[in-house]
């Protein structure tokens, strides 16, 4: 009953108000092969039998040896500390900040964070974080249409799949114009760009490095946003910035990104935090909560909830987000690791990641019937061609305990043979040499 503490007659009445008949038609909506048959429990089992059971069940899972799965979602170390000090109740229990008399704590650290990501993308304003990267980037979008009041967005095809599939739920509700540019995602067509961005362009909308890995400088393309009366929308992958050029300094107006690779674990895919970052001239339009320092009447430094443009505080029409909350563990977790690694550590980070993904590149692709995709530098993520189908060279590696990456097939149309890698700074030159072996055994 610790865990189950409705009656059979609850349940029943639960059921008869929502109208369904039965508990199993709750998940009517999930295909019969896609659901679990059950967990092999029985019945009348104590709480040490279960946690025992589900032990050894977990302990079938087969480790894996390597780990090349990118994507958006990386595996980077997270120093020990971060896990130590998000960890203390003050923080880890806190639920949200609306009493600042009681919540200086809380708010100073989301402030820091706000001042983090300001300096690690160059821009000038951010705000305390919203759910995820993808989230983050429809935001933007969202933004983008209220601050120029057009209707029309240009986005690259080599902006993250997943994210574009959110972009088009968010817009499938406003009456605007998506335009793809790109043949096929990997090269960036400049002339697409320039052919598709004018008086009716709301924003052009880039990712760098670009879902393939590739780093680009998207400078052109902001000079050519600036000139038509357009913004650009540039979501960045955060630790690549301890190296490559700052969107800020690329001339972007909004930034987005996933916040993940920042000291937040894999964990299945979540909890995460997506951040935005803009210019000061944008920043009543910025969604989500934004703290600002101030003075209380003693003049005593201190911390607020600041220019809250939300659906919670004011009239829902004139709201520019419905987004009322943010991540604020992940985002003190982004805070922590930041911190831990200071300006040189991250950057350290940052080119391990380059170096070791572009040694891996030179190692892989002189395997006979492997060839590196790409053709520019890349940050830790590349795309190798094979002879075989990717999801077939794929099955092999994980067969033998490596997750070798992404298939591009399911993404992009005719890229069935090839292969999206990533190389973070987990791994080593052992460790890609090892893969090498494999692969050529295959």
């Amino acid at each position: 009953m610790k865990y189950t503490p409705h009656t059979r007659i609850d349940i029943e009445d639960m059921l008869k108000t929502i109208g369904v008949p039965a508990v199993e038609d709750l998940f009517r909506d999930i295909p019969a092969d896609m659901r679990a048959a059950g967990y092999g429990l029985g019945a009348g089992k104590s709480e040490y039998e279960v946690l025992g059971h589900l032990k050894h069940t977990a302990g079938r899972n087969r480790p894996l040896r390597l780990n090349l799965t990118g994507g958006g979602f990386y595996d980077h170390y997270i120093p020990s500390a971060v896990d130590r000090l998000a960890g203390r109740a003050e923080f880890y229990t806190a639920y949200t900040p609306y009493q600042p008399e009681c919540s200086q704590g809380t708010l100073q650290a989301i402030f820091e964070y706000q001042t983090a990501i300001c300096r690690i993308t160059g821009m000038d304003v951010s705000n305390a974080s919203v759910y995820d990267g993808g989230t983050a980037l429809a935001e933007g979008i969202l933004m983008a249409m209220r601050v120029t009041g057009r209707n029309k967005i240009v986005i690259d095809k080599s902006v993250n799949p997943i994210y574009r599939d959110m972009i088009r739920t968010y817009l499938g509700s406003q009456e605007c114009e998506l335009a793809e540019v790109g043949p096929d995602g990997l090269a960036l067509d400049m002339k697409g760009f320039s052919e598709n961005i004018g008086r009716d362009t709301a924003a052009a909308v880039v990712q760098n490095p670009n879902f393939f890995g590739t780093i680009n400088d998207y400078s052109e393309i902001s000079a050519g946003c600036r000139k038509a009366g357009a913004l650009t929308i540039c979501s960045v992958y955060p630790l690549s910035l301890g190296l490559l050029r700052t969107p800020g300094e690329m001339g972007a107006d909004i930034v987005t990104g996933e916040g993940q690779s920042l000291g937040n674990p894999l964990s299945f895919g979540g909890p995460y935090l997506g951040f935005m970052a803009v210019k000061r001239e944008y920043i009543r339009q910025l969604p989500g909560r934004i703290v600002g320092e101030t003075v209380d009447r003693n003049g005593k430094k201190c911390y607020v909830l600041t220019l809250q443009a939300r659906e919670q505080h004011i009239k829902r029409h004139r709201a520019t987000s419905n987004i009322c909350t943010n991540q604020s563990l992940c985002a003190l977790r982004a805070l922590l690791y930041l911190s831990c690694l200071g300006e040189k550590g991250f950057r350290d980070t940052a080119v391990r990641n380059y170096t070791l993904a572009n040694y891996a590149v030179r190692v892989l692709s002189d395997i006979e019937g492997v060839e590196f995709v790409n053709g520019k530098p890349v940050f830790n993520e590349f795309v190798l061609r094979f002879k075989d189908k990717a999801d077939v060279v794929y099955s092999k590696l994980l067969a033998r305990g490596i997750s070798a990456g992404i298939p591009l097939g399911g993404y992009y149309k005719g890229m069935d043979d090839m292969m999206l890698m990533c190389v973070t700074e987990k791994l080593g030159k052992d460790d890609i040499s090892m893969l090498r072996k494999e692969l050529e055994e295959l």
